[in-house]
């Protein structure tokens, strides 16, 4: 009788991953379109890709969009059980570990150029120029790389030279050995935390000042300006605490495996795909200008189609 209940179990446990593997597929592919549109809009104009705030969005566009397309492949890989050789895993999760930093980075840096915008008005020209924007880009990806480089020192101390020969099932987890190195990667990961949510606090207060100070038009501006601070500083928060996802599902895991099957379905909805809705929202769709290109370029594209339909 217990077996039976066991293979009842295990039979419903698979049906309801079966379930939550086609919608993710279905949202991951929605997000994909959507920034997709959004990345040929940017480039359809020039005074998107000239101007600082547009050219992060796109880079966050594009971070987002590698993260969706290399997390719903390992997704796929690990549902089927299929494995790969080590090293090849370490290329993915080398683009895997560094663009999940670069989203939050990247909007802190969005958050930064929106005090100068408001705080600094004078200057904002001088220090949001477009070579100020792509070495910008630079340092962006060059602070991101740091937890990359540190969970992989960590590794390759760790690893022997036969383990890379190995083939097993992707994952970021695969990498620790160790408890150390969990904690090593912990305190890398709460330092980030930590300086990003004090430069997002102290942007939002010395705005808040502005805005209380300004009058007309100055004052409206403000207002929206300080909406989107907001708005990143949420957004930013939901890519953090994807961060530490991975430490609470290794302790589900230990007490319920169907437990842990839901969490980690949850952790990847609300920590992995939606931050990366609301990206779109905040400069697609909130941004005027932004949001009448893209419904131009949109509703022209499908006149085309009409077109050759017929």
């Amino acid at each position: 009788m217990a077996d039976n209940y066991s293979v009842v179990d295990g039979e419903s446990l698979r049906r309801q991953i079966n379930d939550q593997v086609i919608i993710v597929q279905i949202l991951v592919m929605i997000f994909l379109c959507i920034n997709l549109l959004l990345i040929v809009t940017f480039f359809k104009k020039e005074c998107f890709y000239t101007t600082t705030r547009y050219i992060l969005f796109a880079v966050t566009l594009l971070s987002d969009s590698v993260i969706l397309s290399i997390s719903d492949i390992l997704l796929i890989l690990s549902y089927f059980r299929f494995t790969m050789q080590v090293w090849l895993c370490i290329i993915i999760s080398v683009v895997t570990l560094l663009y999940l930093t670069v989203t939050p980075v990247t909007l802190t840096a969005m958050t930064l150029e929106r005090y100068v915008a408001i705080c600094m008005p004078l200057r904002h020209g001088e220090l949001c120029s477009t070579r100020s924007t792509v070495h910008c880009i630079l340092i962006v990806h060059g602070i991101s790389s740091v937890p990359c480089i540190v969970i992989l020192s960590t590794f390759f101390v760790s690893a022997s030279l036969s383990f890379y020969k190995q083939y097993q099932i992707c994952s970021v987890e695969m990498f620790i050995f160790y408890v150390w190195q969990d904690y090593i990667r912990s305190a890398v990961q709460q330092f980030y935390f930590l300086v990003m949510c004090i430069i997002i606090v102290v942007s939002y207060v010395k705005i808040m000042k502005v805005a209380r100070a300004a009058s007309g038009d100055d004052k409206k501006s403000t207002r929206k300006g300080l909406r989107t601070v907001v708005l990143h500083g949420f957004q930013l928060l939901l890519c953090l605490i994807q961060l530490w996802c991975p430490f609470i599902e290794t302790s589900i895991l230990q007490i319920n495996f169907r437990l842990f099957v839901n969490v980690r379905y949850f952790n990847y909805i609300m920590f992995y795909l939606a931050p990366r809705c609301l990206s779109p929202l905040i400069y697609g769709l909130r941004d005027e200008i932004f949001f009448q290109a893209l419904k131009h370029y949109a509703s022209t594209g499908l006149c085309k189609k009409c077109f050759l339909a017929r």
